[in-house]
């Protein structure tokens, strides 16, 4: 008396289905690493409640020993007026500070004055606590 089973469940693993996740999970990961973009100095952000990621045109840096970099390119402090022209000409840019939290303030409202006298939105860029 042979018993045999009308339902055969397959043994084989089906990858498409893991393949999809794996597509998904990288398409993800692209996209959130281009929100963040390193400064060219490094700094060390002050802290803040709310942390909002802004898409980077144009990033003024500013380290601890007064180091100044704009794009990632070491400036003078005379030279940031000049650099950010030429950045922004002819548009309204979005111009994002790095300046790290031992750096006086008269840096930020020196630096936040040349970008809003180039008509750039200008926002200080903090790390969440």
């Amino acid at each position: 008396m042979g018993l045999q089973s009308k339902n055969k469940v397959e043994a084989a693993f089906s990858m498409s289905s893991m393949t999809d996740i794996i597509f998904l999970l990288l398409i993800f990961f692209m996209l959130t690493s281009s929100f963040i973009t390193p400064s060219g100095l490094p700094v060390n952000l002050p802290s803040s409640e709310s942390s909002d990621i802004v898409m980077q045109e144009v990033t003024v840096s500013v380290t601890k020993d007064l180091r100044f970099s704009v794009n990632d390119k070491v400036v003078g402090r005379d030279q940031i007026k000049s650099e950010l022209a030429t950045l922004l000409e002819g548009k309204k840019g979005q111009v994002v500070l790095h300046i790290d939290k031992e750096v006086p303030v008269e840096y930020l409202v020196e630096i936040g004055g040349i970008a809003a006298g180039l008509e750039a939105n200008v926002s200080i860029a903090t790390k969440p606590y």
